[in-house]
């Protein structure tokens, strides 16, 4: 379960706290990490050192331009946001988190991702909104900033406390269920990248019917994303709904718009 658990840190300015996010990392057991555009060189005597023996992650760090590359294949992607939006999004605890992982893990092709924000300004919104659900750390209200590597640390707690407590019904699970249980490819959950490309479609085809003006988009499309992602659709579903949006398409005039 650990090893399907990703750390995402977006635009990290100090080398310094990659260092400190693997070593992190490593206590509670998870290996995988990825950097996107990150301000400065990843790996550094600073990195290293705070890694404090765990530079081998720092070392295997994958180092990508965006964040839909960091989580195109991920399943669950959930922001770390320290205060509320102008739009409302599913909020999660770190402990409510950790409690769904063994269900949201469940599946072999199954990916979490945990997304961090830069250290000076966090996650931007149209970042948070490629997220199925936020996570907040309920800190001290008077002095709430928390140094990245302790975030992080918080979230890999929580997520091998629920690994620990998973572990052993996983195992009586796993002994007493027949092959034929085992998770259909038609039930598997849509990845990131899919829902991306479903966005993108549902978007044009809004605009062709003249439904949406993305001149005057009052947070259409960001309420149909987070009426979506709450919804998780599995892929079949998604599927379904792309080929009702190619024939929608088909049918609308192609200059005429509302």
């Amino acid at each position: 379960m650990l090893e399907r658990i990703r750390i995402v840190l977006i635009g990290t300015s100090h080398p310094g706290n990659i260092g400190a996010t693997a070593r992190a990392m490593h206590n509670m057991g998870l290996s995988d990490l990825s950097l996107v555009a990150p301000r400065g060189e990843p790996i550094t005597a600073d990195s290293v050192s705070r890694a404090s023996g765990a530079d081998h992650l720092v070392h295997a760090a994958r180092v990508v331009d965006t964040l839909e590359e960091a989580v195109a294949d991920c399943t669950l992607t959930v922001g770390a946001s320290a205060r509320s939006r102008t739009l409302p999004w599913p909020m999660l605890s770190p402990r409510e988190l950790g409690d769904r992982l063994p269900q949201e893990l469940a599946g072999p092709d199954t990916r979490v991702a945990l997304v961090f924000g830069r250290e000076d300004s966090g996650l931007t919104n149209a970042e948070l909104q490629r997220c199925h659900a936020h996570v907040h750390i309920p800190t001290n209200p008077d002095f709430s900033s928390l140094n990245l590597a302790a975030a992080v640390q918080v979230l890999a707690y929580e997520c091998r406390q629920a690994w620990l407590t998973a572990e052993p019904a996983a195992a009586d699970e796993a002994q007493a269920r027949e092959p034929a249980d085992a998770l259909a490819p038609d039930l598997a959950l849509a990845s990131h990248a899919e829902l991306e490309h479903y966005f993108a479609h549902l978007e044009r085809t809004l605009v062709a019917i003249g439904f949406h003006d993305p001149a005057k988009p009052r947070q259409l499309m960001a309420r149909l994303r987070r009426f979506t992602l709450r919804a998780r659709p599995e892929r079949m579903e998604l599927n379904i709904l792309r080929g009702i949006l190619s024939d929608t398409e088909k049918l609308a005039p192609p200059h005429e718009r509302r």
